[in-house]
């Protein structure tokens, strides 16, 4: 027989995977430095030190070098797998580590060279099983102090891992990567040391090979002396014994029974060695006073864990929402994807009892890594129905949590999914009203996807653990509902969530409401007045102790305020946006308790379907040319704001006989206010990070030039369905616009995301910025971006008897010491032509109202010379075409007069738009009424070679172009004399 300590195992392990690391590292270094430390940006000097993954796996023969000797950790690994189950008997421990051990090969010897995204997926979950598998060792190890110290250090590296990960990727910094190398390797060398520590566990076993032998009556090896006479009946007559206990209490009133403790302790104390030796190998399956206790509700775990979940809850629903409107935008009209919506009527499937065990142990996970995971699906189509999968899965997560609360925890639960909603809307203001982790973003545009997949899983791991306190000490619930009360309850619950998506989940939403122009008393901008709303909303967590009268008060007045048309600005702004912000806060918890009360999946799924009724009612308004009985609701979106808040307040009648808050020991409201604190102070260093930083200056101010452009933009989604801000601020810098007209704009809806597009790119591009007429005014949206001060500026929607309605802004810039007025107009549909035709007269009547050069930045829907641009373009209105020999024109004009004409030019929009960006250089003379007419509207070409380089437009768009991009129609820009 041959004898060796247990701790040679967990020796051999550490020698075999550190090795294999250090012998590809020194290699590398070796033979390919400066190969290995290249990355997608930056080459030596600027990076330095190599990555996990190009060390591993970019070059022969450090990689083959490392497979080799990494697959000579296998049986140490498996060895070491098998020896922590000996001596802890825990069979989920045992499977983490073995999946954990797969997914170790799936990254080593997947290297990100051969597949970049199989690599990342088996590195995540990698990283995630760690929790669980750390963990487990540590709560069955007799030596937890370092183990404990070196699990902490490991996720503690995976902070400033991602943050380094974020500035290589995102900012794209010279040298990030290699700062981002020395903690992907710290992690390394802790993942091993931890494992390392095993030794100290290993050293009270023996590991003994000896020979066996058979039976002479049975081929069956049996070790000869194991063999007890009386071990089938001690193992009958024990099972049965715990069986007859289990099946005469719950697993609740086992744990408390105290007949079976003494039984159990006698049974210890007995001299029968057999049944004592089997008691002690079934203590952890029979009594579940051995199971782990979860973290109470006043811990920082449970507020931080549903803070996080609240915050993936309104990440998953907006993403779908946002991502719906580019069907029916394509298809002019409805598509059929609209039906993922219903995806949100899903806690109708918890009546089905493996959804509710699914649900309630991975529904978070699956939602998470649907939701964020999309984002790897190219096809619009196919990741729509993804996210519309995380959608139900993580309403179905969230029904599951209402009904498992008891009245002692409902309103600590309220405040963390209160909380969670308020980071929502501090983080979209962070990234400029988009959500890094949304479907339609990725790392080209801003997205934090792969971080954020890691971190919500990590997070999602935990959830059903950290949430398995609600069902600790449960009290059911004594007060009963009566069915109209149940279906009231539950329409004011479905409008209370649609109203917060409609308003509150993005801070600039109802700031644009209040919106009416640039003028001597001009309302709120979204900068800085979007990190008001967000205290407002942190103030109302924090002050949600009020009676139902008072709520209901500040709800209906503030509604008033914000649907009446006389209240505009300020006193909007005031009276309205920040009191409605705050009473909604205020309603949350009232409502989840009523809900708790319900218990019913059912009543749920018709919250939700109250909710899509009102979605729906909200887009009809707007819409209404589009869909079916449209005209019942057009124009109404006060009204809906009306009717939402007027079934919100019926669900509250009698409500001042429960109490939501009943139970909050102070502890627990110290750490809400710990997350409060948080919240405010990113609040602050968004505002600070977001706050404009380029002084506006014009491009070619030496030759009082004005680049002016109109382009329709599809409301800030590419043809991949993709967020486009980014794409459009390039071409638009690359064009070199003073001053730009963008149509389709109004993104702040909720099918659109509510978002602002001219926050991202007015900052990035340096520009003042003009929203147009707001959500509430029921168009589809312009906006003017200049580069030049907006003096003062009109908000105009235009005759609509029939069809949409027209936005148009009348600005007055000032240009070289000039005043020149801007239009902004989107004309309506095709199929209205009385509409237009109304349109077109009071354009030309608007137009014409004014003496000083102006520009017309325009979508028109006319043939040139035919119909209504013989309105546009006429005495009446004073207007010049930009060039009347352009005839393959039907949407997008430039017209102009007073104003020098020096260039037009026609850039085709790659895949960002289905429309093409119009651009035209005009110059600003001074005494403009004293120049000859001819010399301003007269049409004479100007060869390329004969034009100042001031004039020129960019040649990089010339041929082929760039990113897509290039001179089309008549294939290079046109200059005139």
């Amino acid at each position: 027989m041959v004898s060796i300590r247990g701790s040679v195992i967990a020796w051999t392990h550490t020698v075999c995977a550190a090795s294999a690391f250090i012998a590809a590292l020194v290699v590398g270094y070796t033979l390919h430095f400066e190969k290995i430390v290249a990355n997608a940006w930056y080459r030596y000097p600027d990076e330095w030190f190599p990555s996990v993954s190009a060390t591993i796996g970019d070059r022969y023969p450090e990689r083959s070098i490392f497979q080799i000797l990494i697959a000579l950790t296998a049986l140490p690994r498996f060895l070491l797998l098998f020896t922590h189950y000996y001596l802890n008997r825990s069979l989920f421990t045992l499977l983490v580590g073995i999946v954990r051990t797969i997914t170790c090969g799936g990254w080593v010897y997947i290297t990100s060279t051969d597949d970049h995204d199989a690599h990342d997926v088996f590195m995540i979950s990698y990283i995630v099983l760690t929790i669980p598998w750390d963990y487990m060792i540590i709560k069955h190890s007799q030596y937890k102090e370092w183990k404990k110290i070196l699990m902490t250090a490991f996720f503690g590296t995976l902070i400033p891992l991602i943050y380094w990960f974020i500035q290589h990727q995102v900012h794209r910094r010279a040298g990030a990567y290699s700062v981002y190398a020395y903690f992907e390797w710290s992690l390394i060398v802790l993942d091993i040391a931890f494992d390392a520590l095993a030794c100290q566990d290993f050293e009270q076993i023996k590991i003994s090979v000896s020979d066996w032998s058979a039976t002479e009556d049975e081929n069956i090896v049996v070790p000869t002396e194991y063999i007890v006479e009386t071990e089938e009946q001690v193992d009958i007559t024990v099972t049965e014994t715990v069986e007859e206990k289990l099946n005469d209490s719950s697993v609740e009133e086992l744990s408390d029974d105290e007949n079976i403790q003494q039984e159990h302790s006698r049974l210890l104390e007995s001299n029968d060695n057999e049944i004592t030796i089997l008691l002690k190998e079934t203590e952890d399956i029979m009594y579940p006073n051995d199971l782990p206790v979860p973290p109470s509700q006043d811990s920082f775990m449970y507020v931080i864990v549903n803070t996080f979940n609240s915050f993936m809850f309104w990440t998953t629903v907006t993403s779908l929402f946002c991502m719906l409107w580019h069907f029916p935008l394509w298809y002019m009209g409805i598509s059929g994807y609209e039906a993922v919506i219903l995806s949100t009527l899903s806690p109708v499937f918890l009546y089905i009892p493996l959804v509710t065990v699914v649900v309630d142990q991975y529904g978070m996970l699956l939602a998470n890594v649907f939701s964020i995971g999309a984002f790897f699906i190219d096809t619009p189509e196919t990741r729509l129905l993804t996210v519309a999968l995380a959608t139900a899965l993580i309403v179905m997560t969230f029904a599951l949590n209402l009904n498992s609360l008891n009245s002692s925890s409902i309103g600590k639960f309220s405040l963390t999914w209160i909380m969670g909603l308020i980071l929502s809307v501090v983080v979209k203001m962070g990234f400029f009203t988009n959500n890094p982790l949304w479907a339609i973003m990725n790392e080209n545009n801003g997205g934090l996807n792969i971080p954020g997949l890691v971190v919500s899983t990590l997070f999602a791991l935990i959830t059903p653990f950290t949430n398995s306190c609600h069902l600790w000490n449960r009290s059911k619930t004594t007060t009963r509902l009566p069915f109209f009360r149940k279906l009231l309850v539950s329409t004011g619950f479905g409008s209370l969530v649609f109203a917060i998506h409609q308003s509150l989940t993005d801070a600039s939403t109802l700031i644009y409401w209040c919106w009416e122009g640039w003028n001597s008393h001009k309302g709120p901008l979204a900068w800085p007045w979007a990190g008001l709303v967000c205290v407002a909303m942190i103030g109302g967590a924090l002050t949600g102790k009020q009676s139902s009268r008072t709520i209901s008060m500040t709800l209906a007045i503030s509604t008033l305020a914000l649907a009446v048309p006389q209240v505009k600005e300020w006193f909007r702004f005031v009276f309205g946006v920040l009191p409605y912000v705050v009473s909604i806060i205020w309603i949350i918890p009232s409502y989840f308790e009523l809900v708790n009360y319900i218990q019913s999946p059912g009543f749920l799924s018709y919250s939700f379907f109250i909710y899509i009724l009102f979605v729906l009612a909200h887009v009809w308004t707007v819409a209404y040319a589009f869909v079916p009985y449209g005209w019942i609701l057009r124009e109404k979106l006060p009204q809906v704001l009306c009717f939402s808040t007027t079934f919100i307040l019926a669900g509250l009648i009698e409500f001042d006989s429960f109490k939501p808050y009943e139970g909050i020991a102070k502890s627990f409201t110290k750490k809400i206010r710990v997350v409060a604190v948080g919240l405010l102070l990113l609040t602050g260093i968004f505002t600070y990070q977001i706050r404009p930083t380029l002084v506006p200056e014009p491009y070619h101010p030496e030759a009082n030039l004005i680049t002016a452009g109109i382009w329709t933009i599809h409301f800030g989604f590419d043809n991949d369905l993709w967020a486009s801000e980014d794409r459009m601020t390039h071409l638009i810098k690359d064009m070199q616009l003073d001053i730009v007209g963008l149509l389709e704009t109004d993104t702040q809806r909720i099918t659109t995301g509510n978002r602002d597009l001219t926050a991202k790119m007015a900052h990035d591009l340096g520009m003042y910025a003009d929203f147009g007429p707001g959500p509430n005014k029921h168009t589809w949206g312009c906006v003017l971006l200049s580069k030049f001060p907006i003096i003062k500026s009109e908000h105009h929607l235009l005759p609509s008897p029939v069809g949409e309605l027209a936005p148009a802004i009348h600005a007055t810039i000032e240009a070289y010491g000039e005043l020149v007025d801007v239009f902004v107009f989107h004309s309506g549909q095709e199929e209205d032509e009385e509409d237009r035709r109304l349109q077109s007269e009071a354009m030309a009547e608007l137009m014409g109202s004014t003496d000083r050069p102006s520009i017309l930045l325009s979508y028109l829907v006319t043939k040139p010379h035919q119909d209504n641009y013989n309105i546009y373009v006429s005495d009446k209105s004073q207007m010049y075409d930009i060039d009347p020999t352009d005839e393959d024109r039907w949407c997008e004009y430039i017209l102009y007069k007073k104003l020098k004409r020096a260039g037009y030019a026609r850039v085709s929009r790659a895949t960002i738009t289905d429309t093409e960006l119009q651009v035209a250089k005009f110059q600003v003379l001074p005494d403009i009424d004293e120049v000859d007419e001819d010399y301003l509207y007269g049409y004479r070409r100007l060869p390329t070679k004969n034009v100042h380089r001031s004039f020129k437009f960019p040649k990089k768009f010339m041929g082929d172009g760039e990113r897509g991009h290039h001179y089309h129609v008549f294939d290079e820009p046109r200059y005139f004399n």
